[in-house]
């Protein structure tokens, strides 16, 4: 797991749209440059590099505990990013967003305690066409 925060800044003030439309720039701009047709994990590489270049804090493939009666688990669940620990955002190459998808966030807002998440799915010709906010 990678950790950025104490060298990058968050941005101040940011509310959580706000954050999610930086967020969803910053895809954008990968997008722009790398086009679809790349594993989940180069885009990834690069919208971590690009959040930093933004100044915006985030966590890189965070571990996502299981609680069950009063124990916690690791059952191997890793959010791709998170960003300033109140976005979860999940990046996919797939022909399109399925509920699997949607219900996959929704579950990991649940356990994390965080309410708003994105699903960026890079396959999509434009990324506009190909993202998801959630909120819970």
């Amino acid at each position: 797991m990678e950790k950025l925060g104490k060298s990058v800044l968050t941005l101040p003030g940011l509310q959580s749209e706000e954050l999610t439309k930086e967020v969803i720039a910053a895809a954008i701009e990968v997008h722009r440059h790398l086009g679809p047709g790349l594993l989940e994990s180069a885009y990834e590489a690069c919208l971590s590099h690009e959040l930093t270049l933004r100044k915006i804090t985030y966590e890189k493939q965070k571990s996502l505990p299981v609680f069950y009666k009063g124990i916690e688990l690791d059952c191997g669940y890793r959010m791709d990013l998170v960003v300033d620990s109140r976005v979860i955002v999940e990046l996919k190459c797939v022909e399109k967003i399925a509920p699997v998808h949607e219900a996959q966030l929704l579950t990991y807002l649940r356990l994390a305690g965080i309410r708003v998440g994105l699903i960026l799915n890079f396959h999509a010709p434009r990324l506009m066409d190909g993202f998801k906010r959630l909120v819970c």
